[in-house]
Parts: C-alpha cells; structure tokens; sequence
C-alpha cells in the first residue's frame, strides 16, 4: 500500500475510532435483527425466506425499545441526504450516533434504518397499480409509477446492498466471539480491528448513498431517469460495490486467521480444563457455554438460565441430533432422569453437519419446549472447536452420548446412557465406579429384563407376583401356550403372562399384540414397548460387555445373550417373581414340556415361588439321573469362569476338564 494511502486510512482510522464510544447498556442481538433484514429484502426478490417473528418480538433488551432506535436513525440519515450535507461528514455523524453500540451492532442497526425506507418505497411502488390507497401514497411521496427505467441503478443499489449484507455478517461472526479475541496473537487481531473499522465506516458511507439514491428517485421524471445523471449515479452505486467486495474479501481472510487461532486455543483450553480439580464446575462449564452470554441455557419454558445455577450439582451433558431421540426413547429417557434434584440434565443439540438448518431448529424447539430438562439456548452458537471436542473427545456421532461432570467439573463418566437407561436415577452420582458397583450386586431376575418398561409390569415386580415373560411370532403356538399358563392358574399359582414380541418387530408383531389383547390370551406390552423391551436387553448386553472379568456378571450375560439369539425363534419363556434370583428362562418346547409337568407334579401346590415348582416338576420329568446331556468345547482363556447353559434343560451346567492325548 503507498504511503500516502496509509497515511490518508490511519487519520480515517482515527476519526473513525473517536466516534466509538461502547455502552454495555445498549445490548442487541445482531444476529436476530440482520436475519430480519434478510427476510425483508428476500421478500423484494422473487424467493422469499421465513423469519421467527415471536423469537425478534420477544427480545427486547435495551432500555430504549429497537424499533425506536431505528426510527429515529432512518430519519436523520434520510434529512442529512436531503439537507446535502458532505458525504463524509455524515458518515462520521452517522457513527457517531451509533457509538453506543458494538461494531456489529451499529452496522446492523444502520442497515436495518435503511431497510425501513426501502423496503416502504418498494411495497408502494410495487402495489400503486393494484391498490388504491398504495396509489394516493406513491402521489404524496412522489414515487414514479412505473420502474422499467430505473432498473439499471436498481440493479446496481441491490448488488450493493448485498455485499453490504455479506460484510455485516463477516462482522458478526468476528465479534460474536469478542470474549475470546484475547486467544488471537495482538498483530493479527489489532490488524483485524483496523479493518473493522475502515468496513463500518464504507458500509455506513455506501448506506447514506443508497438513501440519496431513493431520494433523487422520488424527484425524478422520465427524462430524468435516463440522463447521463442517473447513468453516472449508478456507475457509482457499482463503483462502491467493488471498494465494498475488496474489503469484505481481506477481512474475510483476516478473521478467518483469527477464527484458526481461537479454535486451536479454545480446544488446548477444554483438554485442560478438566485435568485440574475446581471448587465447583463453573470453570469447567464456562468455556463451553458462557463465553458471549451469561445466560446460555433455558428450561422448558423458555426461561433463562445461568451456568450459576448449576453450581454443587452434578451435571449429565446430553448430546444428540437436534430431532433429539424417537418419540418413544426420549419419553423412556425423560422417565429414568425425573425426581431428583441432585443432578441436572443439559441436553446439547448438535447437527451431522456443520450449519443448522431451518428443520433442526425447528425441531430443536420443539423438543426443548417439551422435556424437562435445561437446553443450551442457542445451540446454533456453539463454537466450532466446542463441537469438534464432542465429537473427538467424548465420541458423539450418529448415536447420543451422555457424559457426567461431577460437582468439582471433573467427568467421571463419559458413556452414561446406559447406566441411566438401565438403572435410571438409581444409578446416581451415574460414574463408571457406580455402575461396576450396580452390576456387582445384580442377579438375574424378571425385574432386571423389565424394570421401567410399563407402570403394570414394575407394579406386578414389586408386589413380588411370578410372571411369565413370554415372545415369539406364532401365533397358533401363543394360543396352545396360553391355554396352558390358564391351567397352571387353575391349579392355584398365581401367574400373570405378559407378551413381549419378538426381536425386530414388525407388523405381523403389532396384529399379534391385537389378537392377544382381543381373544385375552395373556396380558401384553404394547408395540412400542416391545422395541423397549429389546432395546433394554441389548443395553444389558453392552453394558456387562464394558465391565471388566473381575466384575461377576457372566450368569446375567449368558442368559441375556440366549434371549437375543431367540429373539426371533418359535416361542420361548421367562419365569421368575419380582426381584428373586429363582428365574427360569425356557424354549418352545422344554417350555411346554415343563408346563405339562407341572400339571402333573405332586409337590405342594400351594408354593408361591412358581420357578421353584416348575424346575422341582422338570427334574421328576427327566430319569432319575437327571439329564444327560454333554457338551465338549475348547479350551480358550477365561473360559472356565464362564457359566455354561444346558442346550437341552436350560440349566446352567456343571464344568469338567477333560485331557485329550494327541499321541
């Protein structure tokens, strides 16, 4: 750059600088009021954009309201542009009147105060043939009655107006992060600045001239619109279009060095922040959700929340796709976290992609309306390098992750989920060491496979009643086994049969569920918890998986594992009471062959534990010897620590080791 040019930008510089003279009681969400100034300039345009009227209406933050602020502000640049004064005078004046506010701020209000009479000069002269009042109006405001011959400085005002929206939004996403400019080297972001500066003073310059460019049109007759005039006057609409692209382009290549440098600094900065013990978890929470806002969640009624509140609890971050679980899983998962208040949860929408769209917002609120957690208010907010450090840190993906900070800010559990879909707010305070210490102390039993899958079901487990937890897709063998269960509770035990479906179900699992609940078979869960059903199973499975051998669960494992792989098979059974360890898990037809013995058994009829008579009446059915059945598999590491099932009695199977000599 020549001397002289610098020489002639730093005295601008400094001038421009004078007139910024920032009141934190001016707040404004710029972002919120230029998506509205979209949405008006898309609706002069042939393809109109949707804009969140409740969401601008109800943001009022200043003591003076916005639409205030704007009104007055179109008025006064409109009297400078009529009253003549110089051009440069009153893009300083312009600034200065703006001084207030942030840099983002003053050109987002500048733009909106713009758009105020533009967008009434062009409703008017678009509606003055179709409407009689908008007729009356374009006579008193001397607006032509027809645009043929203005559309060159038409075309060239919009352009320029275009890029102006195109650098206001450089600005925003620069001072958006204003709390973490400290993070950039001082040369880069003092060069930044700098820019910032010369940009708000073109866009504030560029503005004055449209609005003289509206004035000149309403004063101008036919003859006049095509003059050498209004020909020059365009050329210098498209003259400052190009000083405006050429800034926008450095300064884009300025804040996105300084956008770099955040990013890598603030993901140094979350490795770090939890390898230190906090008094609370402020700190840890701080960096990534309060750095521009102090508020930065909401509860399901939309009211604010400071990180402040979350201080001496234990927080479980929830983080999914903004269309949050299936109907049916987000309702399971509201159910396990209610009715404690030593724990909260956030949940933390967070796109596949890297921008929202207007669909994930939308469901993003919906959803955050409607659970009752805390949500992060503006998701879409998130910085990028807070979203990179789910993803690679704590492993978020397709799947929901649920990581638990304790109440000094350190994680001590980054795969909650199913810890709580499991246990739910037993599970508290929800750590890795808690849930070794649950499965230490659990034991197979009907209550584990069916805890929380229907209010009936857990009534029935704690009342301790025996239940026969029943699957398959046949529904000709469902009938001959319902007949069956009817004369074991002719016999006097007292035995409910629930219906659970089968693995994968589909409709044929759904018409089943109906002719059980129409020809009162048995009792039965309905279609959607028979998905829970499964998907608990599978959560059992996952869970004991990521223990370690120490941790004793290998029973409840093997048994949960022949329930999957019969998932899909002829018929099978469960019976057991409540919580009792007595559980007997039969096939289709040991199953029925046990239920017919049982009809036959001669052992006291008046015992309650129905999974105790059912093995005492299986082993009177077999030989005296008891079954004979045998299995031989090799040897491999951690083998005999394993329990074995009987292929044929369904009992666990007593170990031998057998020699083989290979001589």
């Amino acid at each position: 750059m020549p001397s002289t040019t610098r020489n002639i930008d730093d005295f601008l510089k400094r001038e421009i600088v004078l007139t910024h003279d920032p009141d934190d009681q001016q707040q404004l969400d710029p972002d919120l009021l230029l998506n509205l100034v979209e949405a008006i300039f898309s609706c002069m345009g042939e393809n109109p954009i949707d804009f969140d009227q409740e969401a601008f209406f109800d943001y009022d933050p200043s003591e003076e309201p916005i639409c205030r602020t704007i009104y007055k502000v179109s008025n006064k640049m409109l009297a400078r542009c009529i009253g003549g004064e110089d051009l440069h005078r009153s893009t300083l004046q312009l600034l200065e009147m703006l001084g207030p506010f942030r840099w983002d701020a003053k050109m987002v209000v500048a733009l909106a105060s713009f758009t105020r009479s533009y967008g009434m000069f062009w409703l008017v002269l678009q509606m003055q043939s179709e409407n009689a009042l908008s007729l009356l109006l374009a006579v008193v405001r001397r607006i032509p009655n027809t645009m043929t011959f203005m559309r060159p400085r038409f075309k060239a005002l919009n352009l320029l107006v275009e890029t102006i929206l195109r650098l206001t939004r450089l600005l925003i996403s620069y001072e958006s992060w204003s709390a973490m400019h400290e993070m950039v080297d001082d040369q880069d972001r003092e060069i930044t600045r700098s820019k910032i500066c010369l940009a708000s003073y073109w866009i504030c310059r560029s503005l004055l001239v449209c609005f003289s460019q509206i004035a000149d049109l309403r004063n101008f007759s036919l003859e006049q619109v095509c003059s050498d005039r209004a020909v020059v006057a365009a050329w210098g609409l498209y003259s400052l279009g190009n000083k405006l692209s050429s800034l926008c382009s450095d300064l884009g290549e300025c804040i996105d060095r300084c956008k770099q440098q955040i990013e890598r600094r603030l993901y140094e900065k979350l490795l770090h922040v939890f390898k230190e013990k906090g008094d609370d978890n402020q700190k840890a929470l701080h960096p990534f959700f309060a750095w521009q806002d102090e508020f930065p969640f909401k509860d399901c009624s939309s009211n604010k929340i400071g990180i402040l509140e979350l201080k001496s609890k234990i927080v479980l971050l929830l983080i999914t796709k903004p269309d949050l679980l299936p109907l049916d899983k987000a309702y399971f998962l509201v159910q396990q976290t209610t009715g404690a208040e030593d724990f909260v949860v956030l949940w933390v929408p967070v796109p596949s992609t890297n921008g929202w769209s207007s669909a994930a917002k939308t469901s993003f609120e919906f959803f955050s309306t409607r659970v009752p957690w805390l949500s992060v208010r503006r998701p879409w907010s998130l910085h990028p390098a807070v979203v990179s450090f789910f993803r690679q840190e704590w492993g978020f993906g397709d799947e929901p992750v649920l990581v638990v900070l304790n109440e000094d800010g350190l994680v001590s559990n980054t795969s909650a989920m199913d810890i709580v879909w499991i246990w739910g707010a037993r599970a508290f305070p929800f750590t890795s060491s808690r849930e070794r210490e649950l499965w230490e102390q659990a034991n197979w039993t009907v209550g584990l496979l069916v805890d929380g899958i229907s209010p009936l079901l857990s009534q029935w487990i704690e009342q301790g009643r025996n239940l026969c937890i029943y699957g398959g897709d046949n529904i000709d063998w469902i009938r001959k086994f319902s007949k069956k269960i009817k004369k074991i509770r002719a016999l006097g035990f007292d035995l409910e049969a629930v219906y659970v479906g089968c693995k994968n179900p589909g409709e044929s699992v759904r018409s089943m569920i109906h002719t059980i609940d129409e020809e009162d078979l048995s009792s039965s869960i309905t279609f959607s918890s028979v998905d829970f059903f499964w998907f608990r199973l599978e959560t059992l499975k996952r869970s004991i998986g990521q223990q370690d051998r120490a941790c004793r669960c290998d029973e409840i494992a093997a048994r949960v594992g022949e329930l999957l792989d019969s998932g899909s098979k002829d018929g099978w059974g469960v019976i057991g009471r409540g919580w009792s360890k007595d559980v007997v898990m039969l096939e289709q037809g040991v199953l029925e062959q046990g239920l017919e013995a049982l009809q036959m058994w001669r052992g006291n009829e008046m015992v309650t534990d129905l999974a105790g008579a059912l093995r005492a009446a299986l082993e009177a059915a077999f030989d005296v010897g008891g079954c004979r059945h045998d299995e031989v598999v090799e040897y491999e590491e951690g083998l005999a620590e394993k329990t074995k099932i009987c292929g044929s009695c369904r009992v666990p199977m007593e170990k031998f080791v057998v020699y083989k000599c290979e001589a």
